[in-house]
């Protein structure tokens, strides 16, 4: 699962990211540039996600936690801030999502646990290049009692890689830049066949200290490696 990610500047893409998000008519990178840096983004939280618009990507603030529409009450996102590839388009809080509002989550790195339950070391997980993530994620809107529009999202998980897989049986799913448009816009098909075949960038990752486990800590120490 992710529980904990991050996004901070300087963001940087790939030549080829770049070139597939000028032909979206999005500068994410000066936006995120531009934006305060989060260290610590933590479930319920608003965080930038990119979606599909009218023949070019948008770019705005959602609440991590989906909220199907059918929703009774908000409470329901503390259940789904991760969304299991497999079998996404017949789970009844992600289908209608799997249909037409699907999304990326930019993110500068994740955070996992292992270890023990009560002595769990976090560890902060990045490209080997530095460079930003684009997470598979999902959206929706919902409206409580007041009728006041909620925009939320989750984030797509999928098997380990080679090195996440000593830290968590669990990832984003992390899209190449070729995939991109096709998850954005592609019908539901290709897009599930460009999610399946995600291979993502290189990771690497540390140990940081546990603070990073209180929502209420934020700041560029909490990605710091420690020794342990």
């Amino acid at each position: 699962m992710c529980g904990r990610y991050a996004t901070f500047g300087p963001a940087s893409l790939s030549r080829q990211g770049r070139d597939v998000l000028e032909r979206l008519e999005l500068d994410l990178t000066s936006e995120i540039n531009q934006r305060d840096d989060r260290f610590n983004i933590a479930p319920t939280q608003r965080a930038l996600i990119v979606t599909a618009g009218d023949r070019r990507a948008d770019s705005g603030l959602a609440r991590w936690g989906l909220i199907p529409s059918w929703a009774r009450d908000a409470s329901i996102g503390a259940k789904t801030i991760n969304a299991r590839r497999e079998g996404l388009a017949e789970k009844p809080a992600f289908r209608a999502a799997v249909r037409r509002r699907r999304c990326l989550v930019p993110a500068s790195g994740y955070y996992e646990w292992t270890g023990e339950k009560g002595s769990k070391q976090p560890y902060f997980i990045q490209a080997a290049d530095g460079g930003l993530l684009l997470f598979a994620g999902l959206w929706e809107v919902w409206r409580g009692p007041d009728d006041e529009p909620v925009r939320s999202f989750t984030i797509v998980t999928g098997e380990p890689g080679k090195v996440t897989g000593d830290v968590h049986d669990r990832q984003p799913v992390m899209l190449a830049p070729e995939a991109w448009e096709d998850w954005l816009f592609a019908p539901v098909e290709p897009a599930l066949e460009a999610l399946g075949s995600a291979a993502g960038p290189d990771l690497v990752f540390h140990p940081v200290g546990k603070r990073v486990g209180s929502p209420k800590n934020d700041g560029p120490e909490l990605i710091e490696p420690i020794v342990i």
